[in-house]
């Protein structure tokens, strides 16, 4: 049986402002970038950050940082201040060690929430936890990270990517005079522009790394997680990437989903759950793909065809990548097309300080991937096609470009690298090796930078460059099919995504349509949720229970008053039996220490239910001897009036007044009559 207590409490008229907005839902917006988000969400009384995206796009501001000592970037000229006075060092000398506009919009946040206060965070996929050394190392962050296996250990290997590229191309000095503000707004555009250049820090270490990874705590797709016994999370597949997670945020009677980084396409992931996301009160909707536009299917084709091209002509071909995710279809695609397109004799390489253990990772994460590729394990195979590459010697892996690849590296190849921003990494040394030639191409896959911006200091160029960037993550098409599907009560994005793209303003289809509209954030902005809590679960003991004599007021329902002490502790609450009277004791101080100790119990007067039926209560009153009775009708119910006795009975929906003029035993015995047509409980 199901029963509803409704509870009126005597501090209710003090309840103040904080309390107040402890039933409201509020969203923090500290990332400008959709795709790298960063939000925290204030829920019933918890702190969750979701996702801390790293934007690296600032980094195409600076020259690229040379694995060996290029003479083209070394002598360039330096830059001089107008008058003459002040010099400033090449701009590649200038506190190059990854800049990212990500945490200087964090700092810029500080007056918007303490990051200190966030209690957990949650992370989507491994792109979307860069920046967590920045958080969990800087900022007296002391909760707990969740994330599934394959994202912590993939975002290892991104992590430890990153502060190799860095560290093993230290630099001699590193200029800051530039960020003086009088001095910054001096310099050519885009530096000029550049927000809170004062803030931007320089690249963690592996000893941060590890630090950070040590806080997170590893989930699996549908576990439920309580927090502080106040919301309930849980992830669930993305279908983007290994390990890629949507998360579900609930209460007892509210549920918000975040949506970041999904796909609805076969490839080697698990497949969305979207069935989880249905009867959502909020979507946060993110993390869509940035290249609406383009078909995934249709960009591996280009990429397949143009990569057969240049090797047939003597080409080489430079692949700039991270080293986990679409690499892995890439080379599935490759392995299918090798021997039709007679590249077989072509050797791929892979290079990457963590290349080994990437290829590795994608081979034991059995249970994350798609059914066909589990379904291999067992057989057993590998589940990706590259173990059949590295065997057959196809495809070569390489820590660097020293070592072992300058003795087995042979021309015309296919060179898989990163970093895609052509900032740092062995691409670098790729794009000044192969750029004079025209019988060499560069294919850019990754969405995440401009290629004609990441071009720009290798400039003038000779070798082919092709753009066919593939995105995975759901386009606008299949944002409005799921919407449909899961239909959430309201969706909430980035501002974004609720109008076309300023390059293509017609373009009316490359937005998010729901109803109701879309809420927008921006950066740094506070969203108040458009829900509030209503309703708390409440438990009672059994002893409690047991003591209730419900009465039945109209057929199915049944009413009890409860008199009852609610407790409240990790935020679960129960009502339990009111103590005992306590004897009286002698002494002032038992008598003070027992008034603190126990709330008041007031004895509750008796609730009444039903209604009066005007003409048989004018019976009653002429039973009992009172006569020239008079009805009147009324907007709200009914005036009986006693004209001899000088009382007014006045009758309606959910009260009773018997005015009657200094006559209390009158009024008594009219309000006994008047109770005989009602219910007590």
């Amino acid at each position: 049986e199901q029963i509803a207590i409704a509870l009126k409490p005597s501090n209710l008229n003090n309840c103040g402002p904080s309390e107040t907005a402890s039933l409201r839902c509020s969203l923090y917006c500290l990332s400008g970038h959709p795709t790298l988000p960063c939000n925290v969400l204030k829920f019933k009384s918890t702190t969750i950050m979701l996702d801390c995206g790293l934007d690296m796009t600032s980094t195409l501001n600076f020259l690229p940082l040379p694995l060996v000592q290029s003479p083209r970037l070394s002598n360039l000229p330096g830059w001089s201040l107008k008058d003459g006075n002040a010099f400033l060092d090449k701009s590649h000398h200038v506190d190059i060690c990854v800049l990212h506009r990500y945490l200087s919009s964090l700092s810029f946040q500080t007056e918007l929430i303490d990051l200190s206060t966030v209690d957990v965070i949650l992370i989507s996929n491994y792109h979307c936890m860069m920046a967590l050394p920045y958080i969990t190392e800087h900022t007296g962050f002391t909760g707990t990270v969740y994330a599934t296996e394959p994202t912590v250990q993939i975002g290892r290997l991104l992590m430890e990517e990153l502060v190799n590229f860095i560290e093993r191309v230290p630099k001699a000095q590193s200029a800051s005079l530039w960020k003086n503000k009088d001095i910054q707004r001096l310099l050519p555009s885009p530096l000029k522009d550049a927000v809170e250049v004062s803030t931007w820090r320089r690249c963690y270490t592996m000893q941060e790394v590890n630090s950070a990874l040590s806080k997170i705590q590893l989930v699996g797709y549908s576990q439920k997680i309580e927090l502080f016994g106040a919301v309930q999370v849980t992830p669930l597949s993305s279908g983007y990437a290994l390990g890629s997670s949507n998360w579900i945020i609930q209460s007892h009677y509210e549920k918000v989903s975040y949506v970041s980084g999904s796909s609805l396409l076969t490839t080697h992931p698990q497949p969305m759950d979207q069935a989880s996301l249905k009867n959502s009160d909020v979507l946060v909707l993110t993390g869509l793909t940035q290249i609406p536009t383009a078909n995934p299917d249709g960009m591996v084709g280009e990429f397949c065809s143009n990569l057969a091209l240049t090797v047939r002509n003597g080409g080489n071909v430079l692949v700039p990548c991270y080293p986990s995710g679409v690499i892995y279809d890439l080379l599935e695609c490759l392995y299918q097309y090798i021997d039709s397109a007679g590249l077989s004799n072509i050797p791929f390489y892979f290079i990457s300080p963590v290349a080994n253990s990437s290829l590795e990772f994608s081979q034991i994460f059995a249970e994350w991937l798609c059914h066909n590729k589990q379904s291999k394990v067992y057989l057993p195979e590998p589940p990706f096609p590259h173990a059949e590459l590295i065997q057959t010697n196809k495809l070569k892996h390489y820590p660097s470009i020293h070592g072992d690849f300058s003795n087995d590296f042979r021309q015309p190849c296919v060179v898989f690298t990163g970093h895609p921003s052509l900032r740092f990494g062995d691409v670098v040394h790729f794009m000044e090796l192969w750029g004079k030639s025209s019988l060499n191409t560069v294919i850019f896959t990754e969405p995440d930078f401009s290629y004609l911006e990441a071009l720009a200091p290798y400039q003038p160029l000779a070798m082919k460059c092709i753009y066919c960037p593939i995105d995975t993550r759901l386009n606008f098409i299949q944002v409005s099919k799921l919407l449909k599907e899961v239909q959430p009560l309201h969706v909430v994005c980035p501002e974004q995504y609720t109008q076309p793209p300023p390059a293509q303003s017609h373009r009316m289809d490359l937005m998010i349509d729901c109803q109701p509209p879309a809420m927008s954030y921006r950066r740094a902005d506070v969203l108040a949720l458009p829900f509030k809590r209503r309703y708390e679960k409440i438990e009672i003991m059994p002893e409690l229970a047991d003591s209730l004599v419900p009465m039945e007021i109209k057929p199915g329902i049944s009413l009890a008053t409860v008199s009852a002490v609610l407790h409240t502790k990790d935020n679960k609450h129960v009502l339990q039996p009111p103590p005992r009277p306590t004897q009286p004791t002698s002494g002032k101080k038992r008598k003070q220490r027992v008034s603190e100790d126990i709330p008041d119990c007031q004895v509750l007067k008796p609730l009444l239910s039903g209604s009066i039926p005007v003409e048989q209560f004018v019976q009653t009153l002429e039973k009992h001897g009172f006569s020239d009775i008079k009805v009147e009708d009324t907007a709200k119910g009914h005036i009986v009036l006693l004209q001899e006795a000088e009382t007014l009975i006045q009758i309606e929906e959910d009260s009773t007044h018997i005015i009657c003029d200094n006559d209390e035993m009158l009024r008594v015995r009219l309000r006994d009559l008047v109770l005989k047509f009602l219910q007590k409980f």
